[in-house]
């Protein structure tokens, strides 16, 4: 599918894991906003990979964006046996998954006929498709330091599954490093992230944070918030179904015990039986799931609740809750990316009792309105997808 340009643009290839519509992951939003900014610099070509049929509708929207777009769809079964196979071999699994013969020769062929003047890779998964394409610059965007998030996750496991997370640790730190010489602009999403990355050599990775859209601000409700506390976010995502379940084991029972009934409303995309069946269990909580306007959702509740143990990366939900003017609640960990000032544009918790404490006060005290208006002002001073993306795009046209 084209987009017809008149202008001589440097010719840029977008490559993704996934298509980046609809938005109900942190990988998508990204791509597709980076996209958006980086498309009045360059002609885009995007290849994407998907493990489901993607809608007309949802190519409509990147076709404004694009001058070309090619799809490859990858079962979910064949990654899995690509998983599987991987397990016997040297590369982290998540690149086994996501990584296919057929695709790369299509890719390939994309590539040459194209003889592109930059190519922008999205997370270390699509890296083995064009690290050895050498007649052009390219960029690798971590994203996230993938190793880290594993091995956060790794006391959650059983003990069959314990062994796989920590040989996916150790393989993912060191394919970070290994692949980074591969590119000549490495960038992340916080220097957190960068960090967690450990000692690369030459250059520092480049830190490009997310933003929030303009049009996301362009909301405005009557409706007076039924619930007290929220959650929104990927509800298959183990990082947010951890701090939902925390919510719900940890945080509604020690209220109780204090004497609060607080409302609690979990809202996003894709959420497992077992977390559903747990909300459903809770009295106090209530579901919202694949809502059309995830605005709707942030703003049906008076506090904001991020109690983050396992992620990495810079959470998009705070970003989101915060630029609506929501008083937020989050974990040291998450905020470290965020760099919010606490107790002014944010509050910070790192128990089950502070987290209820806080969220006490954001609910009884005036303050609560300040933190808020504050914590909007600090969204909309340093994450704009304009500005951070100028940057990809000056380090790219430099390139």
């Amino acid at each position: 599918m084209n987009k017809i340009s008149n202008n001589l643009n440097p010719k840029l290839i977008v490559l993704l894991s996934r298509f980046p519509f609809p938005l109900e992951k942190g990988d998508k939003l990204r791509a597709f906003y980076q996209i958006i900014e980086l498309s009045k610099s360059f002609d885009i070509t995007l290849i994407a990979i998907s493990d489901n049929v993607v809608s007309e509708k949802s190519i409509h929207e990147l076709e404004k964006f694009c001058k070309e777009i090619h799809v490859f769809y990858l079962p979910k079964w064949k990654s899995l046996l690509q998983s599987l196979i991987g397990l016997f071999g040297a590369k982290p699994i998540q690149i086994s998954y996501f990584h296919n013969y057929s695709i790369h020769k299509k890719i390939n062929a994309i590539v040459k006929k194209l003889r592109p003047d930059h190519i922008y890779c999205q997370l270390i998964r699509t890296t083995e498709y064009l690290k050895n394409y050498h007649n052009c610059q390219k960029t690798l965007d971590y994203m996230d330091a993938f190793s880290k998030g594993i091995e956060r996750r790794i006391p959650l496991q059983t003990i069959f599954t314990k062994w796989i997370f920590k040989l996916e640790a150790k393989r993912l730190a060191q394919y970070e490093r290994e692949v980074y010489d591969y590119f000549e602009i490495q960038t992340i999403i916080s220097e957190q992230d960068a960090e967690a990355l450990g000692t690369l050599p030459n250059q520092p990775v480049l830190c490009i944070p997310n933003g929030v859209s303009k049009s996301f601000l362009n909301f405005s409700t009557d409706k007076l918030p039924a619930f007290d506390i929220i959650f929104v976010g990927n509800l298959n995502y183990p990082p947010n179904v951890q701090a939902v379940k925390y919510i719900l084991d940890k945080i509604l029972p020690k209220a109780k015990e204090n004497g609060y009934a607080w409302k609690f409303l979990a809202a996003g995309a894709g959420p497992s039986k077992q977390l559903v069946d747990n909300i459903d269990a809770n009295s106090q909580a209530s579901l919202l799931a694949n809502v059309a306007d995830i605005r709707e959702a942030y703003c049906a509740g008076k506090v904001f609740v991020a109690p983050m143990q396992i992620g990495t990366g810079l959470q998009n939900k705070l970003l989101e809750a915060m630029a609506l003017g929501i008083p937020c609640v989050t974990t040291p960990l998450a905020n470290n990316a965020l760099k919010a000032l606490k107790n002014e544009e944010i509050i910070i918790a790192d128990s089950v009792e502070e987290f209820v404490k806080n969220i006490h006060f954001l609910l009884t005290n005036e303050k609560s309105e300040r933190i808020g208006n504050k914590g909007k002002q600090l969204v909309l001073r340093n994450f704009n997808w304009g500005n951070s993306t100028e940057i990809l795009a000056k380090a790219i046209q430099k390139a």
